[in-house]
């Protein structure tokens, strides 16, 4: 469980934001990273998915695809995502997911966490938030505050909730 002392919003990224966040520095994923970074979110990894970032990164089809990713890009970001987002021991397995079993790990450690916000581009992960199905019901009932989201949705929510509160004027300024 998170600390009770951070009052800051937890979130989980899934691998491919943080593949797309090395690979597209102006992109939104790595906007989304940027929150991290500036401290306006708790990020929270695993060592299991600490390994499958690690493991996509150094994929040779990836490399070839993304240019910029260099040994020493990926390593600068792992540093810096260490640094963010101590991994966490895995969490326990309370969730199954025979849809798709490699989103288990980012799925128990938002329950584990008490996670505030998943954000991926997977649309098994996707279809938990709106699915009518069996497999999504036990999941929100497992993370009821957890809000599932792509990276665009959760930049639009993070923009809103710093905009600028306007003040209704009161009757006594004008007085």
């Amino acid at each position: 469980m998170h600390n009770t002392e951070d009052t800051r919003p937890v979130a989980i990224f899934d691998c491919m934001v943080f593949l797309q966040a090395t690979a597209r520095p102006s992109g939104p994923a790595a906007a989304c990273f940027r929150h991290a970074e500036d401290g306006r979110i708790r990020l929270v990894t695993s060592d299991v998915i600490l390994r499958e970032i690690r493991n996509v990164l150094d994929r040779p089809k990836v490399r070839a695809k993304n240019p910029q990713l260099t040994d020493a890009s990926i390593a600068a970001f792992l540093t810096r995502l260490n640094e963010l987002a101590p991994p966490r021991t895995d969490a326990q397995s309370v969730f199954r997911y025979p849809r798709d079993p490699k989103d288990e790990p980012y799925l128990n450690l938002a329950i584990a966490e008490n996670a505030d916000y998943l954000v991926s581009w997977d649309k098994d992960i996707l279809d938990l938030a709106t699915s009518d199905g069996p497999e999504a019901r036990i999941f929100r009932n497992l993370a009821p505050r957890l809000q599932i989201m792509n990276p665009a949705d959760f930049l639009a929510l993070m923009r809103r909730s710093t905009a600028p509160a306007t003040k209704p004027q009161s009757d006594a300024s004008s007085a």
